[in-house]
């Protein structure tokens, strides 16, 4: 697929986030989230559903022959999937567990991941308004207030006291208790959902440490957003994270700014 195809479709995938967000957003302002809780006891609602079908639908209609893995659609077997040159990963509200607290912090995130690679990506934060995006080799952006701004990584060395280190608000674990311990005087920040990578890309923050589970739908978007920002983001002993893996279960892994 060429660049300017992929261009192309970025356009419509934002329209599609736009709509998920909208759609997400009325479930949000009601009374009825439809809280369930799925086999692995993590929660479900309503405008996880309904925003999965509004990027589906869209994604359907756009390209047609891409396939779609998605967080809320029945599960695709490896071998029926392990040869997808392109597909899109969507997670149709990443951060459910924000969502329900009501804290504003959850996204709608949809990758074109090619070869193993994420290289495309939007993620957008309803509540907060933000749209980002990213092409790979193409740079990162986000739109705020009808005006598109270049997204550019903090520059920053491990040395470095007072560096600002992001974690999840729902996963601070042991481990990266221990990774804390580590820099001098780190400024610890919470945030919830991909808006984590996204400090980083927006220069806001210089490390993420995620020594917890998360699946490829989490990552997948906000990775080459990251990236085309200047960041970094592998497993811990500093190889790829890659998707679709034969287990959609990504590795521990460090995203970070921009090391100088």
């Amino acid at each position: 697929m060429t660049t300017k195809a992929i261009k192309k479709h970025l356009e419509q995938v934002i329209n599609i986030a736009y709509k998920a967000g909208k759609v997400i957003l009325d479930i949000y302002e009601s009374d009825d989230l439809g809280i369930e809780y799925k086999s692995d006891e993590s929660s479900l609602t309503k405008a996880d559903k309904a925003a999965n079908e509004v990027i589906c639908a869209g994604l359907a209609k756009i390209t047609p022959n891409i396939p779609i893995i998605s967080e809320e659609n029945k599960e695709i077997l490896y071998d029926a999937r392990k040869n997808f040159e392109y597909f899109w990963m969507v997670d149709p509200l990443d951060g459910t567990k924000e969502f329900i607290k009501k804290n504003g912090e959850f996204t709608v995130n949809i990758a074109l991941i090619h070869n193993q690679k994420s290289i495309a990506g939007v993620v957008y934060a309803p509540v907060l308004d933000k749209m980002y995006y990213a092409i790979k080799e193409e740079g990162a952006y986000i739109i705020k207030d009808n005006e598109l701004v270049s997204l550019v990584a903090n520059k920053y060395h491990k040395t470095d006291s007072h560096l600002k280190i992001v974690c999840s608000r729902s996963h601070l674990n042991d481990a990266t208790q221990a990774f804390l311990n580590d820099y001098t005087q780190p400024k610890l920040i919470s945030k919830g959902s991909s808006l984590k990578f996204l400090m980083l890309a927006e220069g806001r923050a210089d490390l993420y440490p995620r020594l917890a589970p998360t699946m490829e739908w989490d990552t997948a978007a906000a990775h080459i957003i990251l990236t085309e920002s200047g960041g970094h983001i592998s497993q811990v002993d500093g190889t790829p994270l890659l998707y679709n893996k034969e287990n959609l279960l990504n590795p521990h892994f460090i995203a970070t700014a921009n090391e100088r």
